[in-house]
């Protein structure tokens, strides 16, 4: 496991595999549950109320309900994902998502979603665009906060919330122009 110094204290990042349950019929996880990536075509599975239906996602078999959790994921030059975090009853038919999530779309432009509702969307400007993002949270306090993890910046930290329930990682591939 990777340790880092983040917040004057050392966490090591936590080894998060991808819950093929939750995957939208349009992205194929990997064997292993380390990798997805966007088919042009849909798989024909069956349907599950576990499942997203409308947006092409899938949820991180980790579950946070309290301390602290770190874990990073490399996005290469992907151009167009979301990274995040959403409850785990978060609702998987429809075009609802979490609200604590950073979007990469084309030409390098990053935003930040934040909630509860209405979302708002604000403009995160980068020293460089990252490979690899790291995502922190901390369930007590409220905080998850992204790092580039290329340069070792910090990107943004959404305001404290209250969280309640189970949260999950969420990903989020944009087209077939994504890379896995």
């Amino acid at each position: 496991m990777l340790h880092y110094i983040l917040r004057n204290e050392e966490i090591e990042a936590a080894n998060v595999t991808l819950d093929e349950a939750t995957a939208h019929p349009a992205l194929l996880v990997s064997e292993r549950g380390r990798r997805v990536t966007w088919q042009e075509t849909c798989q024909d599975l069956p349907r599950s109320t576990q499942r997203f239906n409308s947006i092409p996602c899938v949820l991180g078999q980790l579950r946070i309900n309290s301390g602290r959790a770190y874990w990073e994921v490399e996005v290469g030059d992907m151009q167009s994902w979301d990274l995040g975090i959403c409850r785990d009853n978060v609702t998987r038919e429809g075009y609802s998502l979490c609200p604590h999530r950073m979007v990469s779309g084309p030409l390098g432009s990053m935003t930040g979603t934040t909630g509860p509702s209405p979302p708002r969307k604000l403009s995160l400007p980068l020293r460089e665009r990252p490979l690899k993002v790291g995502i922190f949270l901390d369930y007590e306090a409220g905080d998850v906060s992204f790092y580039n993890m290329t340069d070792g910046s910090h990107i943004f930290t959404f305001p404290q919330n209250t969280f309640y329930g189970v949260l999950r990682p969420l990903f989020r591939l944009w087209s077939s122009d994504s890379a896995p």
